[in-house]
């Protein structure tokens, strides 16, 4: 089995963004040399995603607009009182998922005729990361 692992950093400009992330995990993909296999592409910090679907600004803005409803900056959320400001942040990662697991085939991203695959940044301008490991044969 080959495996090949690297990270994607990202410093976002704004609290809240959606990055489309499927040309850099082709990339990887690519270059690792796995014809068949998967590849595991996973946001390592709390306040952040990744997720796939259509790219797609309306789409795109939908989700902000749902996620805001289902979980609202500004509230007096009890994890504030450990000095934290970004509970939301953290609930909005919970609903949109930490990772995903892409099938690679025929040594390329397997994914449907619409699908892209996003970080979801929460909680951001710092720098954060995406680790993006690949196996298989």
């Amino acid at each position: 089995m080959t495996t090949l692992t690297e990270y994607l950093w990202f410093e976002t400009e704004k609290r809240q963004e959606f990055v489309r992330i499927t040309d850099q995990v082709a990339e990887i993909v690519r270059k690792s040399g796995v014809t068949e296999g998967f590849a595991l592409v996973s946001a390592m910090h709390i306040t952040a995603a990744v997720y796939v679907n259509d790219w797609e600004n309306g789409l795109i803005h939908d989700f902000q607009a749902w996620l805001e409803k289902l979980a609202p900056a500004g509230l007096d959320y009890r994890h504030h009182q450990t000095g934290e400001d970004n509970a939301d942040a953290h609930l909005k990662r919970t609903l949109m998922g930490h990772q995903v697991i892409l099938p690679i085939t025929a040594g390329k991203l397997d994914l449907g005729p619409w699908e892209q695959v996003f970080y979801a940044e929460f909680d951001g301008q710092r720098r954060k990361r995406v680790i993006v490991k690949v196996m298989g044969e």
